[in-house]
């Protein structure tokens, strides 16, 4: 179930990031890099699961995969967004804010398995 979830919410993001999008207002100048940040969040995590689960990979390794993959996946978006569309463009700060997004999963996925071992 987790390679399913991981493999959909990334085809999810990419769809959304390359469509028109009205942002909800955070209240914040930064609130597109807040929602960035929460979306690669969840990414690193569904890709983490579904590596840890659906191969051979040990939790640390699984992890390292995850965290390439999505911070790949981010700047991949962001070139797509500057080639594909007309209506987005890419934006090295939301790259930042995918890969703060990464380290954040990252930090609270090391602190789980340290805390369950």
């Amino acid at each position: 179930m987790a390679m399913p979830a991981a493999i959909g919410y990334s085809i999810v993001l990419l769809v959304v990031c390359l469509r028109p999008l009205k942002l909800p207002n955070l209240g914040v100048s930064f609130g597109d890099k807040v929602l960035h940040t929460l979306a690669y969040v969840v990414l690193a995590f569904l890709w983490y699961a579904a590596f840890i689960y659906q191969s051979k990979f040990n939790s640390r390794k699984a992890l390292l995969w995850a965290c390439v993959f999505s911070i790949f996946f981010g700047m991949v978006i962001e070139v797509f967004q500057e080639v594909f569309t007309t209506t987005r463009q890419a934006d090295v700060m939301d790259v930042v804010a995918n890969t703060v997004g990464v380290l954040f999963s990252a930090f609270l996925i090391m602190l789980k398995n340290r805390i369950t071992s």
